[in-house]
């Protein structure tokens, strides 16, 4: 029996160039659409035996210059292999047009969970769940101790201060991805501009380091594997620990369009993660505040390029259906409220 044609591949081809890796990989093989990402694509390839592992693509459709690269994430994940830092063994990257059309990344599948919803995190224990958040952060500490020059990655990307970076290159994905016109936004990237305190340091910076990316223990609640390397470069360490926060939603905090995973009992709040890479690092953290609030700026972007992809073509839906333009104001306020508490 054939397996099941699955939007984005072409199984037939797929298959024949998994066998030829020299993974033992055994067709037929199955392709399933797995996780909440709706940036690059990732399936599950299942062989005869059981045997898995996790596949990698851009969205389908048009995409933004620039974005969705899987071929760089490979490179990423590859420096990574023997470091501290906890990743999916890397098997390959196809670049056959004759298998597919886009890039196609194939890693290790790492067993554990992941938290995607609250039910995930009800089903751990409140000190399991304080454990995840800890481990999240010393993730986070591992990535910034890459040593550049011994795993090929200074040339990543720009040495330039990164605030001044990550504003300019929003802002245009902003200019090419938004829907509507939103004055509020442009009002926040003026301020975020004004607030900019510079960069002393250029580390490995992860770009997306949220409970989602970070496969956990069962047991333990300690990381696993992080995920999803495509936002990845070179910049200011604390700019994850913003990231962190954004999807670190208090009570009173918007979550609809983000994660409300961290508000059931027992994560632990935002002021002790921050405390708690402080201490693993050594590193001054007084510029928290602007990094948390131009982490949220980037996440509206980014939730506005989804709708705009998802509007464009439907089958870069994933389980969470459409995002409403309301979710991405609601950001932009927060952002705002961010920045006048700091």
């Amino acid at each position: 029996m054939s397996p099941a044609a699955v939007e984005g591949l072409d199984v037939p081809a797929m298959t024949a160039w998994l066998e030829g890796l020299g993974i033992g990989a055994d067709g037929p093989i199955s392709f399933e659409r797995i996780g909440l990402g709706q940036s690059n694509l990732t399936f599950l390839a299942t062989d005869a035996g059981g045997q898995r592992w996790v596949l990698r693509r851009p969205p389908l459709g048009k995409t933004l210059a620039s974005a969705h690269d899987v071929a760089r994430e490979h490179r990423i994940l590859s420096a990574l292999q023997g470091t501290d830092v906890p990743t999916p063994a890397v098997y390959g990257l196809c670049e056959d047009a004759a298998v597919s059309d886009v890039p196609v990344m194939v890693v290790e599948h790492v067993d554990g969970i992941v938290l995607d919803g609250r039910a995930d995190a009800e089903a751990l224990s409140q000190q399991q769940r304080h454990a995840a958040g800890l481990a999240l952060v010393e993730t986070l500490a591992k990535i910034h101790a890459v040593d550049l020059e011994r795993t090929g990655l200074a040339d990543l990307a720009s040495h330039k201060p990164y605030g001044a970076r990550q504003l300019r290159r929003w802002k245009g994905q902003w200019d090419q991805s938004k829907m509507r016109e939103l004055p509020e936004i442009e009002d926040l990237t003026d301020r975020l501009v004004a607030a900019d305190p510079g960069s002393s340091e250029i580390t490995l910076v992860h770009g997306d380091g949220h409970l989602r990316n970070l496969i956990l223990d069962p047991d333990s609640g300690g990381a696993r594997a992080m995920l999803d390397w495509e936002l990845c470069t070179l910049g200011d360490p604390i700019a994850d620990i913003g990231t962190l926060l954004a999807y670190w939603p208090g009570p009173d905090d918007p979550q609809g369009a983000v994660f409300s995973v961290t508000t059931v009992p027992g994560f632990a709040g935002a002021d002790e993660l921050v405390a708690h890479y402080a201490e693993q690092t050594g590193r001054d953290v007084s510029a928290v505040p602007f990094w948390h609030a131009l982490g949220v700026w980037k996440l509206a972007i980014i939730l506005e390029g989804v709708r705009r992809r998802q509007s464009d073509d439907e089958r870069n839906l994933s389980e969470t259906g459409h995002h409403l333009p309301e979710a991405v104001d609601a950001l932009v306020a927060h952002a705002h409220a961010i920045l006048d508490r700091g």
